[in-house]
Order: C-alpha cells, then structure tokens, then sequence
C-alpha cells in the first residue's frame, strides 16, 4: 500500500511535446512548477467513484439477466436474442452520443455533461425497479419495447459521463484522476459477478425453479435501485468536487493578482465580497478554443489505436466465457464447477485480471515506458489477438479442450486477458495528456473516450464471428 501511496502521490511528469522531464511534484505546496494542482486523496476518491458510476448502469442490465429471461420466457425470440438487441441499442448510441460531443468543444461545460448523466441515470433506474413490480401482465413485447427505450438513455447517459468525465480528468493534468475513473470501471465489473455467484450458490436445486419464478423479481429490484443509490451518491460527491475545484482555481488568480497589484486593494474588492461566486461567473463565461478532431488524431494516432484495438479485442471475452464450460465431469466437480457457477467464476477471473491491470496503471515505472513509446502500447494491443485461438481451444458448449485443466483456462487464459485490457487500456487514456498541449487537454479526453467506445462497439459487432469460432 505505500509504494501504491508512493507512485501516485509523488510522481515524475514527463512532456514529451517538450522533450523534457519535470522535476518530482510537490504536494505539499498549493501549485507545482507546472501550474498543477496539488494531487488529493478526496479528489482521487470522488473520481474513482465516478469511474464505478460510469459502467453501474450496463453492469445492472447484465446482473437483471436471469429476471429479464423470465419476462421473456413466452417469447422464443425474445428469449434468444434479447441481450443482442440491448447490446447493440446500447452501444450504437453510446459511440453516437460520444462522437457529437466530442465535437461540441468551444462552449461545452464538462461537469454540466457528468451531472446530466448522473440525473438520467437516476431516472432510468427507478423507473426500471418499479417495472419489477408494477405493470407484470404487459406482453413480453411491450416490456422490451420499455426496456429498449430504457437501454437507449443509460447509454446516452453513459455518453455524457464519459465524454464529461475524461476531459474533466485531464483539465487537471493529473495522471491519477484519469486512473481513477478507469480503476473504478474495474471495480463496477468486478461486483456483478461476485454478486451473481453468491446468489447462485446460496439456492437449493430444489428450489432453484421457485426462487427464479418469485425472488428474481426482488432481486432486479434492488440490482435497479441500487444503481439509483450509486447514481445519487456520485452526484453529491462530483458536486463537492467541483465547489472545491472552483475554490482552489479562485485562491491561485487571487494570490497572483495580490502578488501583482499589492499597492492597488481597490481592484480586488469585488473577488473579496464573493469569492466563490466571482469564480463560477468568470469560468460559466469563458469558451474554449476548438481542437479539431484531426489535429488530435494526428497527435495521438498511436494511443487512439492502441486504446480502440485493446477493446475491440477485449469483446471477444464475453462470447467464450459463456460458452465454456468445466473439464470436470459433473457428477465429480464440486459446486465452483457446475455450469450455473463456473461461467460466472470465468467472468469474475477476467475482471479480477482487469481491476489489477488498471491499478497496476498507476505506478509510474511500469506505465512510463508504455506512454513514452505509444507505438509499442499499440503493438501490444494487436497482440492480445492471441488469445482468441486459446479460447477456441477452451470447452465450449462441453466439446472438449485442447488442454483439459481447469487451471489453464483460468488463470493463464482469462486472468491475464482481463490484465492486459485493464493495462493497456488505462495506459492509453492516461497518456494522452503527455501528448497534447494544456489547452487541448479536455478535447483529447473526450477524443480517447471516443476512441474507447469505438471499440467496444466494434469489438460487439465482430463477436457475432466469435462466437461461431
């Protein structure tokens, strides 16, 4: 945990655009050589949890899964093809969502876009927990007609949260907010499953039948409601954020301005009656200068290919996972092995491999060497192709592996696929500030949230050939 505290309090900044490197930053002075602000825990903290925040929403439609096919069970196809039909609403607006805003640049208020999303959020998820409860008789048809429309605006949330929440982040400058929110999208895959294998083995087989009938319906209910709560949660503690922000930025151009013009009072007198307020009014006012798409693409070619690459091939995972079955036979394997919680166990695997990747992120002497060579961050993300004949080598659908351990498609296949995501991935979107200039920090942000939604909604799209594989 210190060298965790170490890496992330006290880190070298390096500037590639510059061709030289800073000097050590110093927390404990107000403002570093670079005009930074100094980094803080709560800061951290209150982007971490909107990092969690950020992919709460599509992980609450997979954890509802089992609830949503008992509402489908009357209709074959709905059945079948449900969560492709969310998977593809979802992704289409979020990539659409992310490249419109990130061209809306001049005049965009960022923390006005991460509150937007939040309020959205917190409608949806309501709505959908009282659908659990209310309204049960509605045909199976009409309920996906609710549940498509409902799937429509998380992402367009989710949209608004990224492309607010990365420019936010690198506003600051600070390599560590922009791991936080990619460490706290770890942490939002990782419960789910935990969730999931629990409930599983905490139900008789005897009981199984009655308790997806009756307890799934309580159980989508709180999955909804809790999304809700998490929503509300980030929402107070983003407010506190940017207040503080706003504090910090007023103190700097007043002791500047005092430091300048100490023989003239008169001119501070209208900061001094309201600082706060003088603050906000002079940011709400101030519009950015465009940074058009291109010029960042050419910026930050490597890293946007890296970023999209590592995702587009990451999505694969969610295919094979729910195919591959234990090598055990069943009448020997114990319960971690049975089919309803071995697949669960390899989704939990994954994201453990991920979580580690994105805290791994945040230590510099393993991040460095990545971010100043972005070509071989990209190369590396094309490498992570390998894996995909190793899953086809795996036990699908019980037809047998190449290697017949357990083990092998746990621990050497799965942990360190979701590693290498959460690695390269968070290395990605951390780097991007190295290679921008301060005032094209906020645009490249959103630029490589795009490009990171890019690829997911690729990746989704290439899966159906996976999972024909």
């Amino acid at each position: 945990m210190n060298r965790l505290n170490d890496a992330l309090s006290r880190r070298k900044s390096y500037e590639p655009l510059m061709g030289s490197q800073s000097e050590v930053l110093d927390t404990s002075v107000d403002e570093d050589d670079t005009g930074l602000d100094p980094f803080s825990w709560v800061d951290y903290s209150i982007f971490f949890l909107l990092g969690i925040a950020m992919l709460w929403a599509w992980n609450m439609f997979l954890a509802a899964g089992p609830y949503l096919q008992v509402r489908f069970a009357d209709n074959d196809w709905l059945l079948t093809n449900f969560q492709s039909g969310e998977l593809t609403v979802s992704t289409a607006t979020n990539l659409g969502t992310m490249i419109i805003l990130s061209k809306i640049q001049s005049k965009a208020s960022y923390p006005r876009r991460i509150v937007i999303s939040l309020l959205i959020n917190m409608l949806v998820f309501t709505l959908l927990a009282f659908s659990t409860k209310l309204f049960l008789n509605i045909s199976p048809s009409a309920y996906f007609g609710v549940l498509i429309v409902m799937v429509f605006f998380a992402s367009l949330a989710s949209g608004f949260c990224q492309n607010g929440a990365f420019a936010f982040a690198s506003s600051f400058g600070r390599d560590e907010y922009m791991q936080a929110i990619m460490t706290g999208q770890g942490v939002a895959g990782l419960l789910p499953s935990i969730a999931q294998i629990i409930l599983t083995l905490s139900v008789p087989d005897d009981d199984a039948d009655e308790t997806v009938g009756t307890g799934s319906s309580s159980a989508a209910f709180a999955y909804f409601l809790t999304a809700t709560g998490v929503s509300l949660v980030t929402l107070i503690a983003f407010g506190y954020l940017q207040k503080r922000h706003h504090r910090i930025k007023h103190l700097r151009r007043y002791r500047k301005h005092q430091t300048r013009h100490s023989e003239d009072r008169d001119d501070l007198s209208i900061e001094e009656h309201d600082p706060l307020s003088s603050s906000i009014m002079a940011s709400s006012v101030m519009s950015r200068r465009y940074v058009p798409l291109s010029r960042l693409f050419r910026k930050l070619l490597p890293l946007a290919l890296a970023v999209f690459t590592t995702f587009l091939i990451t999505m694969c995972f969610p295919v094979f996972t729910q195919q591959i079955f234990s090598v055990t036979d069943p009448a020997k394997a114990g319960p971690l092995l049975q089919n309803a919680v071995f697949i669960p166990l390899g989704f939990l695997v994954w994201n453990i491999g991920d979580f580690l990747g994105r805290v791994s992120s945040g230590f510099t002497a393993l991040r460095t060497p990545l971010v100043t060579r972005p070509y071989m961050l990209f190369v590396l993300a094309l490498a992570r192709v390998v894996f995909i004949p190793l899953y086809v080598s795996c036990n699908i659908n019980g037809r047998g592996a190449w290697i017949a351990s357990d083990a092998f498609y746990l621990l050497i296949i799965q942990l360190p696929f979701g590693f290498t995501n959460g690695l390269l991935g968070a290395s990605s979107m951390i780097g991007a500030n190295e290679w921008v200039d301060v005032e094209e920090r906020e645009a490249a942000g959103g630029f490589m949230g795009m490009c990171l939604v890019g690829g997911l909604t690729a990746g989704s799209l290439l899966s159906f050939i996976a999972a024909r594989a």
